[in-house]
C-alpha cells in the first residue's frame, strides 16, 4: 500500500539508525513491526495483571523440568 504522510525528517533519521533498515521504507516497516511486537506484551501483560496465572496445587519446577525433558 502507498501512504503519504508527513514526518519529521530528525524522526525518520532515528528510526533509520535504530532499524538500521536499507532506505526509509524498510526502517518504517521495521518500527512498525517491532511497535506492534510490543504491543501485544503490553496487553498480554494487562491481561496477565487483571486475571494471574494458576498452577495446580503439587506443581513444581523439578517436576515441569522432569516433564520438559522427555
Amino acid at each position: 500500500m502507498k501512504v503519504t504522510a508527513i514526518i519529521p525528517e530528525d524522526l525518520i533519521a532515528e528510526v533509520k539508525k535504530y532499524s538500521k533498515g536499507k532506505n526509509i521504507t524498510d526502517s518504517l516497516k521495521i518500527a512498525l513491526s517491532e511497535w506492534i511486537a510490543i504491543k501485544h506484551i503490553s496487553d498480554l501483560n494487562d491481561s496477565i495483571a487483571k486475571k494471574p496465572l494458576e498452577f495446580d496445587n503439587g506443581i513444581t519446577a523439578s517436576k515441569i523440568r522432569s516433564i520438559n525433558r522427555k
